[in-house]
């Protein structure tokens, strides 16, 4: 499916579930400003227009908080363990991890600048670990491992379980890669 048509179904589907003219979601470091009626999503901070691929995003989130977000069940979950990823592992991989890993791999320690930037708090995972809320009650956490003598830097991405009940595989991955970005 096209971004365009994706934009579409997400604001028929939202426009479905409420009347009002819109509100304000906070994504990362941003407020966006979600109006029904002009079918706009609009950093608040910038003022300009989000990327359709973050509007997606903003809208699949909103949609789901209208309906009532699931809890955080403050079990993580690897990439690998969520249903239907057949086919996004390596894009996953590519689009997040290498990207932790180009940023960080060599200085761990960086990524806790992050908790400056961002919704975010120092976790207990790998050898430096954080965990990222790009939205209210989405947690994402990255650790990251120093390299030695046998192996080079890794890092993973990890998901609380209610991220399956909240985003479809492609959409994860598009947050995944946006909180890797962001970083």
């Amino acid at each position: 499916m096209s971004y365009e048509a994706a934009v579409t179904r997400a604001w028929d589907e939202l426009a479905a579930l409420t009347p009002a003219a819109g509100g304000a979601v906070r994504f990362l470091a941003d407020e966006y400003s979600v109006d029904l009626a002009s079918r706009r999503v609009m950093s608040l901070s910038c003022n300009v227009p989000a990327k359709d691929f973050a509007a997606i995003l903003i809208l699949h989130y909103c949609i789901v908080r209208l309906k009532g977000l699931p809890a955080v069940t403050g079990e993580w979950l690897d990439f690998k363990e969520l249903s239907g990823i057949e086919g996004y592992a390596p894009a996953f991989r590519r689009r997040t991890i290498d990207i932790i890993l180009r940023k960080y791999g060599t200085h761990p320690e960086g990524i806790l600048e992050a908790l400056n930037r961002f919704p975010s708090v120092k976790a207990d995972k790998g050898d430096v670990g954080i965990v990222v809320r790009p939205f209210e009650g989405v947690p994402v956490l990255i650790a990251l491992w120093r390299p030695d003598q046998e192996f080079g830097p890794e890092a993973n991405v990890l998901f609380d379980r209610s991220i399956a009940r909240i985003f479809c595989t492609e959409d994860i991955v598009v947050l995944a890669q946006l909180v890797a970005v962001g970083l």
